[in-house]
């Protein structure tokens, strides 16, 4: 029970603190999950992440549900998820019923200018962390990066029209080609010694 209630208040903290989205969480949830608590590897997280992104739902629910299931199965799942959503759900809920008379507050409409900032430093904290802790990166890694980073200002500060989605499909579909030639390269090299 000590370790679900540890999990819920872990997860809660992030999400009441946390602006901006599951991507702003990551840097926080490998801080607690990682760093602090020790209940998964950097590894592990790198992973989580990969798979969170490319699953249905929120990235930092997805998170939260694997560690608390890492740690206590479904119902370490289930007050991990429960304790990330709430904060978010009760803020939001207030924030719903006086929305018009919250933002012409200036003070608050002033705050949420400053957030912005704040995520955006946030999310590059967590890409920068996982390009540092990614093994193996070759030439195409870095031109991959450095092209849909260009791709992503450009959409950005130009208003270029294209979807963020095809930039990632795109940038799959050449690292997947990739691995598959060196794959063939390398069965095509064993099978000629």
């Amino acid at each position: 029970m000590q370790l679900l209630i540890e999990l819920f208040l872990c997860f809660a903290k992030i999400g009441l603190f946390t602006f901006g989205g599951g991507y702003a969480m990551i840097s926080l949830i490998e801080n607690a999950c990682v760093e602090e608590k020790k209940w998964i590897t950097h590894d592990e997280m790198m992973n989580v992440t990969v798979i969170a992104e490319s699953t249905p739902g929120p990235i930092a629910i997805n998170c939260a549900t694997f560690v608390g299931y890492k740690q206590k199965g479904l119902l370490g799942a289930i007050a991990a998820t429960f304790g990330v959503v709430l904060p978010s759900f009760v803020i939001i809920y207030l924030i719903a019923l006086y929305f018009n008379r919250f933002l012409e507050i200036t003070i608050i409409s002033n705050a949420f200018q400053g957030i912005k900032i704040a995520v955006g430093i946030l999310i590059l904290d967590a890409g920068i962390n996982m390009l540092k802790k990614m093994g193996n990166k070759t030439l195409l890694t870095w031109v991959l990066l450095v092209c849909s980073f260009s791709i992503l200002l450009s959409i950005n500060f130009l208003a270029v029209k294209i979807s963020t989605v095809v930039v990632m499909l795109l940038s799959g579909l050449i690292s997947l080609s990739a691995f598959w030639v060196k794959e063939i390269t390398n069965k095509n090299k064993e099978g000629s010694k």
